[in-house]
């Protein structure tokens, strides 16, 4: 994980060797307090033996790339999946799927926020239609806009080291999306394909598809805040 933002003593990290076009270098895995191991990503053996003997399994979201080791894990060290954890604030923040949470730590003086996908190291998540919801994902943007400071240890790609500034750029991007998006319906776009071709003409094609999801969410916001 390339980043200038030092680790918390009490936050371990390990990527996932699951690299690709919707998981940037892989899937984060963070270990916590050496108890608690929020997504502990694929089925990979190895990375799951890197864990460690936690206690706790907690996971943002169900996408495969977050959750598909957890019943290895569960063999492996004899810990269990929960909702909750002591210490840990579970704050609920969908828009990427509807299921999305995030864990926001405090230890001393130290404050840090698990986001899995809703905010990213580096780009912009994908609202995954129609478990996604572009409202719902304003709301959580405008929510973490308010956690100044905090330093964001993602789900995929580098740390960052402030929520608020994030959240704020993210929801900037979003709405600015949204008014390209209204500009090419004005403009003749009649279906989800054609304004993909409009809005994200400078997309990678092999996330032209999380590019289309996205649209088709933003479409259906639209039609409820034209």
């Amino acid at each position: 994980m390339t980043t200038g933002v030092g680790l918390p003593s009490h936050v371990r990290h390990l990527l996932a060797p699951n690299p690709g076009p919707m998981t940037l270098d892989g899937t984060n895995t963070w270990v916590l307090d050496g108890t608690t191991v929020i997504d502990p990503g694929p089925a990979d053996e190895a990375h799951l033996g890197e864990i460690g003997p936690v206690r706790s399994i907690l996971v943002t979201h169900r996408h495969i790339d977050h959750v598909e080791g957890v019943p290895r894990l569960v063999e492996i060290t004899g810990a269990t999946e929960v909702a909750e954890v002591e210490g840990i604030e579970v704050l609920p923040t969908p828009g990427h799927t509807r299921d999305s949470v995030s864990f926001l730590v405090s230890r001393g003086g130290d404050r840090v926020i698990f986001t899995g996908d809703t905010i990213l190291g580096r780009g912009s998540s994908v609202v995954m239609w129609p478990d996604g919801d572009v409202a719902a994902y304003l709301e959580t943007l405008r929510t973490l806009s308010g956690l100044d400071g905090v330093m964001v240890l993602p789900g995929h790609g580098p740390v960052l080291p402030d929520c608020a500034a994030a959240a704020r750029w993210l929801l900037d991007h979003r709405l600015e999306r949204l008014e390209q998006v209204r500009d090419a319906l004005r403009r003749g776009a009649e279906s989800p394909e054609d304004v993909v071709k409009i809005v994200y003409a400078d997309v990678d094609p092999a996330i032209l598809i999380a590019a289309e999801w996205t649209v088709r969410a933003q479409l259906e916001y639209l039609r409820d805040h034209p």
